[in-house]
């Protein structure tokens, strides 16, 4: 048994359909059959926001597998870079695939991994020569750059802020502070790590009562920190921050590593999140868009920290021959004006959902850069009734922190579909404010897959 449900046979996504194109209430009955039949085989660990199945996309539309079309405006968790099926992306699949699939670079010398390394020393937020550890993801990263900190300073303490999100694995999800589930259960964790709060306030608690009552600071190895808080909430730091932070590591030794997994590759219209206050990192951490969806994580640092020696560390899949090549594209495309369009539809967007909430008192705040925006709600439960309303109605957003919902679609958004995601946005706030409970016994009740399989 290998599909419960069979796929409408492929076709353009668009065939000028407009996007959204709603023709059957969601989730439609193939997506109904479709969870109860995942259900039965995946991990129940998967945190599934809602019940999108889709089958293809082009550009910001996401086809579902009973044919709606949605506008989408997650883009995969800020993966889908560049959209969905974009031509240069596809060529340069199929023209690797002809070439090499696999050869592994922690074992021997391939040369796209070499030519990737390269291209990211040349656009890294780091003046210094660098180099780069390519894996396959983001929280693979983030391990290697714990390893590298301890390995270099001979420090053991790694600080990370709360709200932050920073993977799953034992050493990222120790470091994540941004949901206590996301520990419960799995302890004793890394032993070493301490958080504080995110902002100058945090700071303020690492020097006044941290260096000074648990840990000195000469035994810090690393600080880790998302320039933009992601899953916290898109919590964008007061200006003073990350230079500040810069600063502390400069005095007390320890290395500052950027956690760009979400907030870079284009998406705040810079290459990178750190950019916007001028600040250089010793390490950053790098995924999600990096790659327009292919499996691509890397850890880029100043070449003088890379002390380590053959077999500290590698990766059998990591840096491989399709990713590399698809990370290449991403980059020429990102530099040839999709973080251009990032800043600018950010703008537009931005500017129409503060005019929204002067309408919408459920709105408390409009905040991001380019296309890492945040909504803040009232509360958790309007945000995800917004959330589940703008499902209904044919946006995908998604939300984050408390009482969040983020916006970070693909970097070839449109100004037509912005107007139309925020127009969206507002009938659905409408929508959750006139009548709140219900979507939320809607929102919660999908997951009951005996009740939705036949209805």
């Amino acid at each position: 048994m290998t599909e419960v449900v069979d796929r409408p046979a492929s076709a353009p996504v668009m065939a000028g359909r407009p996007v959204p194109d709603i023709r059957t209430p969601p989730p439609g009955p193939l997506a109904r059959r479709h969870v109860a039949f995942d259900h039965r085989f995946t991990s129940p660990s998967l945190p599934r926001a809602y019940p999108i199945v889709p089958i293809r996309g082009e550009g910001s539309a996401v086809e579902d597998i009973d044919g709606n079309l949605f506008l989408d405006f997650t883009a995969g968790i800020a993966v889908s870079a560049t959209g969905y099926n974009h031509p240069r992306v596809t060529a340069a699949i199929e023209r690797q695939a002809r070439e090499l699939i696999h050869f592994s670079a922690s074992d021997f010398y391939l040369p796209i991994y070499a030519q990737l390394a390269a291209e990211l020393d040349r656009i890294a937020p780091i003046s210094a020569p660098t180099r780069s550890m390519i894996g396959n993801s983001g929280t693979e990263v983030i391990e290697a750059a714990i390893k590298l900190a301890r390995f270099v300073t001979r420090r053991q303490y790694v600080v990370a802020f709360l709200g932050g999100f920073h993977g799953r694995s034992y050493g990222s999800v120790t470091l994540t502070a941004s949901k206590a589930k996301y520990h419960a259960g799995f302890g004793p964790l890394l032993p070493g790590v301490l958080h504080v709060p995110f902002g100058s306030g945090g700071l303020d608690e690492l020097e006044q009562r941290v260096f000074k009552r648990l840990v000195p600071a000469d035994e810090i190895a690393a600080i880790f920190v998302e320039p933009i808080q992601g899953e916290g909430g898109y919590v964008v730091p007061d200006d003073d921050f990350l230079p500040r932070l810069r600063r502390l590591c400069d005095d007390i030794g320890a290395l500052l590593v950027a956690d760009e997994i979400q907030s870079g590759a284009g998406r705040t219209g810079a290459m990178w999140a750190i950019e916007h206050w001028n600040v250089e990192p010793d390490l950053v951490c790098i995924a999600k868009g990096i790659a327009s969806g292919m499996p691509l994580g890397a850890m880029t640092g100043r070449a003088e920290l890379f002390t380590w020696q053959a077999g500290h560390h590698g990766s059998t899949f990591g840096g491989n021959p399709i990713s590399c090549a698809v990370a290449l594209e991403t980059i020429a495309l990102l530099e040839e004006g999709l973080m251009d369009n990032a800043r600018e539809r950010g703008e537009q967007a931005i500017a129409g959902l503060r005019r929204l909430a002067t309408s919408q008192a459920a709105i408390r705040d409009v905040r991001g850069k380019g296309l890492m925006i945040g909504i803040e709600f009232d509360s958790g439960e309007t945000a995800e009734a917004v959330q589940w309303a703008a499902f209904r109605r044919g946006l995908l957003v998604l939300e984050a922190g408390e009482n969040v919902v983020r916006l970070c679609p693909p970097l070839v958004v449109s100004a037509s579909e912005v107007d139309t995601a925020v127009a969206l946005l507002g009938e659905a706030v409408a929508d959750a404010q006139r009548d709140r409970a219900t979507l939320l016994d809607q929102a919660r009740r999908w997951m009951d897959v005996e009740d939705t399989v036949d209805g």
